[in-house]
């Protein structure tokens, strides 16, 4: 008797997702320590990194996370765990206030501080929770390709 063929993930899905995913999380981290440098030493040169930080995050985060919304919610639903749902709902709070974060740093450099600041932490807080939730999930084990 044959059993039907488990459902599994793309594998250029999750090459896409496994390359891509990173990246937003470093330029936040970034963006974050560039933005507490200017709140130390008031160099405009920081905030606009910062800025630049931000935003490159933000264009870097979009593909991923279309990528993560169609396996976790439509066509790998039945095998995505509650860690994937709960870092899905993580980063998409991170992508909405970095979106903030953005619209701060549009302002004038004296005008960023302190809520560049508390909005880079806010962003950069999430994405790691989420990591971190994927990292220690319990009870599961990652898909492997098996042929």
């Amino acid at each position: 008797m044959m059993h039907p063929a488990s459902p599994r993930r793309s594998v250029v899905a999750n090459a896409v997702y496994g390359v891509l995913n990173p990246i937003p999380f470093g330029f936040f981290v970034g963006a974050l320590i560039f933005d507490a440098t200017y709140a130390a030493t008031g160099t405009i040169l920081w905030a606009r990194g910062a800025a630049w930080l931000v935003s490159l995050g933000l264009v870097f985060a979009v593909v991923p996370r279309l990528v993560n919304l169609t396996q976790v919610w439509i066509t790998s639903r039945r095998i995505s765990t509650p860690a994937d749902r709960l870092d899905f709902w993580l980063n998409l709070v991170a992508i909405v206030v970095a979106v903030f974060n953005a619209l701060v740093h549009t302002r004038d450099a004296y005008a960023i501080v302190p809520a560049g600041v508390w909005l880079s932490v806010l962003t950069v807080l999430p994405i790691a929770a989420g990591h971190v939730v994927i990292a220690t999930r319990g009870g599961t084990q990652r898909e492997t390709a098996h042929a």
